[in-house]
């Protein structure tokens, strides 16, 4: 299964070039539909969050069709789910939790709980203090045993979040020490149009 789904991924990835130019709305849909029909047909998944770890990008589809898009921060640790690693996991997932509902913009959330704070934002593309989780975020829960979910490799104990972020000037670029970051008045958007339970997919492409 696992040299299937290299296989796969390879094959889609040729086909599309992602490494040439951006996909097209089409070319994503496509993607995700038939990543989706091949190794989680027991999910039958019609709506979902689909992470794009090289194009730096979230897409939100429904019933094959494109909602709306937004640039994101992965890691710049890379990718990997190990407990401790700052690396942004793989694979199927879902939010498990959605917290930060009246968190005024650039607030600073810490625990769950909003700290009455609001961050200050940086434009620029340079790193601020600290890791703040800021406006509202969406915990995400790994679906795939051994790859995120247990053991060593849980991302829901790892706190792995969608989540605003002050560092703004990054975003677009792998900055994140596991999360995935988005502006905040993007995940504020995004927050009002998903729900708890929501599969997310997370894929190096």
């Amino acid at each position: 299964m696992h040299c299937r789904k290299i296989f796969f991924t390879v094959l889609i990835l040729l086909s599309l070039s992602f490494s040439k130019q951006s996909p097209t709305e089409n070319d994503v849909l496509f993607f995700v539909k038939e990543y989706c029909d091949d190794f989680y047909p027991e999910h039958s998944i019609k709506e979902l969050l689909f992470v794009a770890i090289k194009q730096q990008r979230i897409y939100l589809i429904r019933h094959d069709k494109m909602i709306t898009s937004y640039p994101i921060s992965t890691s710049k640790y890379g990718i990997g789910s190990a407990a401790n690693s700052k690396k942004t996991p793989l694979g199927l997932h879902k939010i498990e939790n959605k917290i930060g509902k009246g968190v005024p913009l650039r607030g600073i959330i810490k625990g769950g709980v909003y700290t009455g704070e609001k961050a200050d934002l940086e434009h620029y593309p340079v790193s601020a203090e600290g890791d703040f989780v800021t406006t509202r975020l969406l915990w995400l829960r790994g679906l795939e045993p051994g790859i995120n979910l247990g053991g060593n490799v849980d991302s829901y104990t790892r706190r792995i979040y969608i989540h605003g972020t002050p560092e703004e000037g990054l975003i677009g670029k792998p900055s994140s020490h596991g999360c995935i970051r988005m502006t905040n008045h993007e995940v504020l958007e995004l927050f009002k149009l998903v729900e708890k339970g929501l599969k997310v997919v997370i894929l190096n492409v």
